[in-house]
Formats: C-alpha cells, structure tokens, sequence
C-alpha cells in the first residue's frame, strides 16, 4: 500500500489531464496557445474572410482564426460542425485511416497521442465523430460536451 499512493500520485502528475474534468481554460487552451496559435491566432482572419480568399491564406500559414472558446464552439456545433475532430484526427476514425491535416500539429510521438487524447476529452465521450461540415445530426452535436 505504501508504494501504491506514490505511484499514483505520480501518475496524476504525469497526466494532469487525467486527473480532473478537462476544460477550455485549463487544458485547451494552453494546448492551442502551444501548438496552434501561430496559424490560428489574431494573425489569422475570421472564418468569413478566410474563405474568400482560402489559398492566399494558406500560402501564408493562416487558417480561420479560432483564438476564443466561442470560435472553438463554431467549428465543433456551428455550420463547421465536426471540423475540429475531422481535421485533428490520428486516421483511426476515417475509411483510409489517414490522419487529418491539423493531426501532425499536436506534437510529437507520444506527446502527439496525449494531446489529441486531451481534445477527445474535452469533446466527450462518444462524441468524437469524424463527418465533413454540415453532416452531425443534431443528436450528435448534443454529445458535444464541450459546447456546454
């Protein structure tokens, strides 16, 4: 018993994520300030204005902005439902088990696993659904706890 406490204080330690409910404030967000900002930060311009001019905007490594939990929301339960989890998916949700494009931003190896395991989380437990936009029923989107 003695060597059990410590070792699983050790390993709430190691993954804080586990140890409580995660949160915008607490885990997503230093993981986007981390890992996402540079492309998605105030740099970048707002959803509308990214899609008039798409390719000039990735040519400069900019996507949507998504610097507020609000953006967040839009692209997991707004006209961009699903898109954070089809674009942030390691492939093992998708037919040809490719890995979205914004997979290989969320780290390296096993800090790559752990990031994208932080943002199943967040999203919920059997909410984690790989569509294209505007294909979540809403029954779907009512499984997105991090929308609440």
């Amino acid at each position: 018993m003695k060597k059990l406490i410590p070792a699983l204080l050790a390993f709430s330690a190691a993954f804080p994520a586990l140890a409580d409910d995660i949160t915008y404030a607490k885990h997503i967000r230093p993981l986007w300030d981390d890992k996402c900002e540079r492309c998605h930060g105030t740099s970048a311009p707002p959803y509308e204005v990214f899609l008039k001019d798409k390719k000039t905007f990735e040519l400069d490594d900019k996507g949507p902005r998504m610097d507020s939990y609000e953006s967040f929301v839009f692209f997991l339960t707004g006209p961009q439902a699903g898109a954070l989890m089809r674009r942030l998916d390691d492939g093992s949700n998708t037919k040809d088990g490719q890995p979205g494009n914004m997979y290989r931003h969320l780290g390296r190896g096993e800090q790559r696993k752990e990031n994208l395991q932080i943002f199943k989380q967040w999203i919920g437990e059997g909410a984690w659904i790989v569509k294209g936009a505007g294909e979540l029923s809403k029954d779907e989107i009512q499984k997105i706890k991090a929308a609440k």
